[in-house]
């Protein structure tokens, strides 16, 4: 702000300046037609330099945010056997922050991880008072997950979002709250005046309902207002920089981040985190001139690096000749910096120009899937049985298809295209500019016992209670993305007495909180449960974010197509019969979902009724819905009036009581006369690759958790340039190259790293190589980084 005010004042001052020189030329020049035109031509500069179309401050900030590579359980599916072991690209933290000048601001973090956590909120706020005060707190700050199930978990304070992970994962926690940090201050440190713009338009093929059979239980009449059983609409905002031009995008758009499936073990954005990659290279490559086409590839999706390296070889025999000459170097070290200043995408990034930031956010996709093409039974080939999801009694053997089917890459990268071409469409014809107030109203509210007043059908209000939150038995039956095991089933609203016996070793729900749940059987009355410390959250944080037109709703949790269309309808009903005149038709609402803390699913009370995943995974009962409603309508209203809200009983911080069950990595090693970086597997001798076919080398590795390579890269692609220069071309952070990790033996200090290279169509032709940095641990705790290099290859 202080930097602002002194532009301004020193912009003042020239302005003031060149009027005394204008009129000095006028009264004392013999030329007075040159003098006034120099005149005009200062005027002109200084009304590009003060005139602001703008009404805000932007910033946008991002940061890598990858976790433990190696060891850890994947947050998600809840598969006690899908551990970590590679990167398929890189995770990150995306971040802008809107603030008026002299006014109020918000922040809002969308991140590539499954979801928010309650601890790793609270501590990010801590952090953010201890740099700046009171200007981030957790009443302007929304810290939002696209729901990716293919990140590090364990970093969630509650019990139940602990078993699989065996319990909490320091590292997964530090990077998360490390990288969010560093993201915000990026944006902080980036704010100067700019624009904001909106747009929203449909995509019809990213998205199917998971449970139709759940959703055709709402009202004929509601259904009959909406055109599809899921939202097919993308909101974008488009953040324009007043110097620079546009610096980012944000949008929303409801599919689950279930295209990689849940026996997948590389660490990956899902579809959401492609498609934000896809997005930031394709402005990097073609800025404001997105319509060029030659500075795409053949398959639409932006070039890299080589096409602005001028290609020196051509000859296919001078360029074998050139390779034989570089043979696998021996694994040697390494500075902890070397594998950051060899990625790609730092060394592109310009100086002084922030880079450009997309995020694809996630909104109400509780029973949203990418998996497209619809639920099949694996041993027949049939459709799954619709009501329940299974395939002979039995939910396991159902399974949702993607448009790659049967290959879950290649559905990543579909439905991750899919949204970036929409994303690109809207971001270029977004014209509708953001103006008005800045604001935002936050409160924690107790959902366990929340009293929800209902209006009655044919008049009157009864009053109704939330429950404490307990888990049906359809949650462990899964769903068409990642199925449970055993014999449970969706839409089951009985039990079994087996599993009854089974939950009551646990805890023995009682009448009250049965009859409070019903039709949900309980499986786990988690909200009861305390041992050895709380197993699932009571409070919960809730919070409208204003840009103008434009109002987020930060919700805990994944809302149902139709409860999220409920809430929003609910909220912008408010904003806009208010009668003050700041709302109009043109007011837009989105839901960020999955937002400052994680409560799993918000279902319809109809839904609720039919007990298939999302109503067994709806925590509080059959009038959760209503609850957030009645809350969102409160701050809407509290917004609008200009008034406060009660801050409300915060969440606890569990960090203290924590436990953890991972064993930590005790030293690794390589066999005799072996290094760390040596080439276990290397290309064959005087190789040829065509674009499209798959390079593969071997290296004699360390464990991964040794040290995360945070901004840093594992693998390398690089390309020679001239006789003796190597040019990094694609790392870890590229959807065409997999970092792939695995040790000789379960407990064996010995590992290797396979680096895959999908050669993409638009690779140039030339000599090529392929790196890998990593970090070992000594017996006695020393941490070596090393790197080493595969014999080169051509690429033709």
């Amino acid at each position: 702000m202080q930097g602002h005010e002194q532009s301004a004042a020193w912009c003042t001052y020239l302005f003031m300046m060149e009027l005394l020189a204008s009129i000095h030329c006028y009264f004392w020049s013999p030329s007075r037609t040159i003098c006034l035109w120099m005149s005009l031509v200062l005027l002109l500069q200084y009304s590009k330099t003060v005139v602001s179309k703008s009404d805000y401050l932007i910033g946008l900030g991002s940061y890598d945010i990858t976790g433990p590579a190696a060891d850890v359980n994947m947050m998600g599916y809840a598969n006690a056997e899908q551990i970590a072991s590679g990167i398929h690209f890189r995770l990150r933290a995306r971040s802008f922050i809107v603030a008026e000048p002299q006014g109020k601001r918000v922040v809002f973090v969308n991140l590539d991880a499954c979801m928010a956590s309650q601890l790793v909120t609270i501590k990010v706020i801590e952090r953010l008072k201890a740099r700046y005060g009171e200007l981030y707190t957790e009443q302007n700050v929304a810290i939002s997950g696209i729901h990716t199930h293919a990140g590090p978990g364990g970093y969630l304070q509650y019990v139940v979002y602990l078993i699989t992970s065996l319990g909490f994962v320091r590292q997964s926690f530090d990077v998360l709250v490390d990288g969010i940090e560093k993201s915000i201050i990026q944006a902080h440190e980036n704010l100067r005046p700019g624009s904001i713009f909106v747009n929203k338009g449909e995509l019809l093929d990213a998205s199917v309902n998971r449970s139709p059979s759940a959703y055709l239980n709402n009202p004929a009449s509601e259904r009959r207002k909406h055109k599809y059983d899921v939202d097919k609409e993308m909101t974008l905002l488009k953040f324009v920089d007043d110097q620079w031009g546009p610096v980012g995008s944000f949008n929303w758009f409801a599919t689950h981040g279930t295209s990689m499936s849940r026996t997948n073990s590389l660490i990956s954005g899902d579809n959401k985190g492609a498609a934000a990659r896809f997005m930031e290279d394709w402005f990097e490559k073609n800025g404001i001139k997105s319509s060029d086409t030659n500075e795409s590839g053949s398959d639409g999706l932006p070039r890299r690096v080589s096409n602005i390296i001028p290609n020196i070889h051509d000859d296919n025999n001078k360029l074998l000749e050139l390779a034989t000459s570089f043979r696998s170097s021996p694994g040697s070290p390494a500075t902890q910096t070397m594998s950051v200043a060899r990625r790609v995408r730092g060394a592109l990034k310009q100086a002084e120009k922030p880079g450009f930031v997309s995020a694809f956010c996630q909104t109400n996709c509780g029973d949203v899937s990418p998996n497209v093409l619809g639920a099949f039974c694996t041993d027949t080939g049939l459709p799954c049985d619709f009501n329940h999801s299974t395939c002979g009694g039995k939910n396991e053997l159902c399974y949702g298809r993607g448009p790659g089917y049967p290959d879950e890459f290649e559905s990543t990268r579909i439905i991750g295209e899919r949204q970036f071409r929409k994303a690109v469409d809207l971001f270029e014809k977004a014209s509708e500019q953001l103006k008005g107030e800045v604001d935002y109203r936050h409160t924690y509210i107790d959902f366990s016992q929340l009293e929800v007043t209902l209006t009655k059908v044919g008049g009157g209000s009864e009053v109704v209670k939330t429950c404490p939150a307990a888990m049906g038995f359809a949650f462990a039956a899964g769903t068409t993305d990642g199925p449970g095991a055993f014999d449970f089933k969706q839409g089951d609203d009985q039990g079994n007495p087996f599993w009854r016996l089974v939950r009551d070793v646990l805890k023995t729900p009682d009448k009250k909180q049965v009859d409070c749940q019903h039709p949900k059987p309980i499986l786990l009355d988690t909200g009861e449960m305390k041992q050895p410390y709380d197993w699932a959250p009571s409070v919960l944080p809730i919070q409208i974010l204003r840009i103008g037109q434009f109002v987020i709703l930060s919700v805990p949790g994944e809302f149902t197509t139709m409860s999220g269309r409920r809430l929003r309808n609910a909220v912008k009903t408010v904003l806009t019969r208010s009668g003050n005149g700041e709302f109009g038709s043109n007011t837009h609402v989105v839901i960020a979902g999955l937002t400052n803390t994680y409560s799993q699913y918000v279902a319809t009370l109809e839904e609720y009724q039919v007990q298939r995943y999302e109503g067994a995974s709806t925590l509080y009962g059959p009038h959760t819905l209503s609850a957030y409603i009645q809350e969102f309508q409160k701050l809407a209203t509290a917004l609008i009036k200009g008034q406060p809200v009660e801050a409300g009983m915060p969440p606890p911080d569990l960090l203290q009581k924590q436990i953890s069950l991972l064993t930590p990595v005790i030293m690794d090693s390589t066999p005799a006369g072996k290094n760390f970086g040596d080439v276990s597997s290397d290309v064959p001798a005087n190789s040829t690759f065509k674009r499209g076919s798959t390079v593969t080398v071997v290296f004699w590795s360390s464990c991964p958790r040794n040290d995360l390579l945070t901004e840093g890269t594992f693998a390398l692609v690089e390309m020679l340039q001239g006789k003796d220069t190597w040019t990094p071309m694609y790392d870890d952070d590229d959807f065409c190259l997999r970092f792939k990790w695995s040790r000789h033996s379960k407990l064996s200090p010995q590992s290797k790293a396979t680096i895959e290279w999908i050669i993409p169509s638009s690779s140039s032709p030339g000599v090529y190589r392929i790196r890998h940095f990593g970090a070992s641990k000594g017996l006695m705790g020393s941490i070596r980084h090393f790197t080493g290099s595969s014999s080169a290859f051509v690429v033709a």
